[in-house]
């Protein structure tokens, strides 16, 4: 683990809410604000893979990095893999980030984080969880990750857990041999039933190493949830 980069997906046709990526919080499009964090993790480089020409025009506004991506890619690490494929034929990355595009306030070093199971040769991906709120055990727009002893992920899903689980959190950390199997393999029944794309790499025995942070920064899939995402990030600018 030596030169990490980290690419964020986004695409304008996805999720529940339209035109998500470019919706506004606190005066800057959400993709923005993801793209921020990312650079505040300081991890290595960051790209974000945009299947469509608005994303990238915010970006590079920004002062940022994006790059077109195939807008018929199935989810996010199938556009992180095909984006990282141009951007570095060479594959001098040996580690990929995939920081899902709608964690606008996520902690910088909860994506940090999420490379520290990779120091385990046995383990293709790592990613976080963080708390779970009762509130959110019938909630399946909140995705529930359960881990073993040892931190290996068991299952992700969107159902209540019948035992003790975490909230999953939105970024994973490939090895980029994993990454790039990951995107050759067929997605299966439960990936489709659950639109859980890390359940494809389950399936095909991946073993998926989860470290277990504070941060309860939330998803934005919700009308809801983005003003409570508006209200978070107005309140860090007042004086």
């Amino acid at each position: 683990m030596t030169n990490p980069i980290v690419v964020v997906p986004a695409r304008l046709g996805a999720g529940r809410l339209p035109g998500k990526p470019l919706l506004d919080i606190a005066g800057e499009p959400l993709i923005v604000h993801v793209w921020r964090r990312a650079v505040e993790a300081g991890i290595g480089p960051v790209v974000v893979a945009a299947a469509d020409a608005e994303i990238i025009a915010v970006i590079e506004q920004a002062g940022g990095r994006a790059m077109p991506t195939d807008p018929g890619l199935p989810t996010g690490s199938d556009r992180v893999a095909a984006a990282v494929a141009v951007i570095d034929p060479g594959r001098r990355h040996d580690v990929v980030v995939n920081l899902q595009g709608d964690l606008p306030t996520i902690a910088p070093t909860t994506i940090a984080t999420a490379l520290e199971g990779l120091a385990d040769p046995a383990v293709d991906m790592a990613t976080v969880a963080g708390p779970l709120a009762a509130k959110a055990f019938d909630d399946r727009h909140v995705v529930k990750v359960t881990i073993d002893q040892a931190g290996f992920a068991l299952d992700f899903n969107r159902r209540r857990p019948v035992g003790p689980a975490s909230r999953h959190i939105g970024v994973y950390a490939f090895r980029r041999m994993a990454l790039e199997r990951f995107a050759t393999l067929q997605r299966g029944v439960r990936e489709r039933d659950e639109s859980l794309e890390q359940l494809r790499a389950m399936e095909h025995g991946m073993r998926i190493a989860v470290r277990v942070v504070g941060d309860t920064a939330p998803a934005v899939d919700t009308a809801d949830g983005l003003q409570a995402v508006r209200r978070a990030l107005l309140s860090r600018r007042v004086p």
